[in-house]
């Protein structure tokens, strides 16, 4: 038989309830999965399992599949909606052991090759499309420049599809990333809506990490500066005149791999 919780003063729902923002993801190294996607994802990356809250009422089947019941504690409707992100929740939610950060020592140990950097990310849902999409482009690094976010924030998950439980996630300063790119022989490319150079004309074949901005001001004077080129993405429409972060850096990652594989 389940342990069951029936009150919101529990200990344990206390402690998921402060893993709904930063500093209690922080200072308790744990995290909050709801969806079963995510969860697989998140035991693939080699993340492990703390305790599942499971609500048999509003469980979407009645089923478990969504990880071990023996770490599996009941609870009631009011506990679980009073938990979880999602409107509709599913009826479990997983509390995981964070890991870590990557950081400017492991990316030294790595082979890297292509790199994206995310410099001053603000909107964690273009963080996680950002994530999902160099994990299906084969980016070997995706780099967090100056990032006051957290990988385990509930949009980020939500939004990367559990692309954000890969390897190869670093969380760098701007100094580091300017350092380590431009010390290896990297071509440090601007994303720049007026770019003097078209994108389609560039060769990415050999060691090039691309420099993204953000949604509303792109990247500083910092950057812009150090890069050795200011590339843009061709726009022949008549009204629109720009593209969203996560379609721009979609559009260069894909480049990256069309490419390579066509070498």
């Amino acid at each position: 038989m389940l342990e069951r919780i029936t009150s919101l003063r529990n200990s344990k729902v206390k402690l998921v309830h402060r893993l709904r923002n930063k500093r209690g993801r922080q200072s308790e190294s744990r995290f909050v999965v709801e969806h079963r996607r995510d969860f697989q994802r998140a035991l693939m990356g080699g993340y492990e399992l703390d305790f599942l809250m499971v609500c048999p009422a509003l469980l979407e089947s009645q089923t478990l599949d969504f990880g071990s019941t023996g770490d599996a504690i009941e609870v009631t409707p009011q506990i679980l909606k009073h938990l979880t992100y999602r409107e509709n929740p599913s009826g479990v939610l997983a509390v995981m052991k964070a890991k870590p950060a990557e950081v400017l020592r492991d990316l030294e140990m790595s082979i890297v090759d292509s790199a994206i950097l995310l410099v001053d990310p603000r909107k964690p849902g273009n963080i996680g499309a950002l994530l999902r999409t160099g994990d299906a482009a084969g980016i070997d690094a995706m780099v967090l420049v100056d990032c006051a976010l957290d990988l385990y924030n509930p949009n980020i998950i939500r939004n990367s599809a559990g692309a954000c439980f890969r390897d190869k996630i670093y969380q760098l300063s701007s100094a580091e990333a300017i350092s380590y790119f431009r010390d290896r022989g990297f071509q440090l490319i601007a994303a720049d809506g007026r770019g003097e150079s078209n994108l389609f004309d560039l060769d990415l074949r050999h060691k090039t990490a691309i420099a993204l901005g953000t949604e509303d001001a792109g990247l500083g004077a910092r950057w812009l500066d150090i890069c050795d080129r200011r590339v843009r993405i061709p726009i022949t429409g008549v009204l629109t005149d720009s593209l969203n972060l996560s379609v721009s850096g979609a559009i260069f990652m894909y480049e990256i791999m069309r490419q390579r594989q066509t070498e």
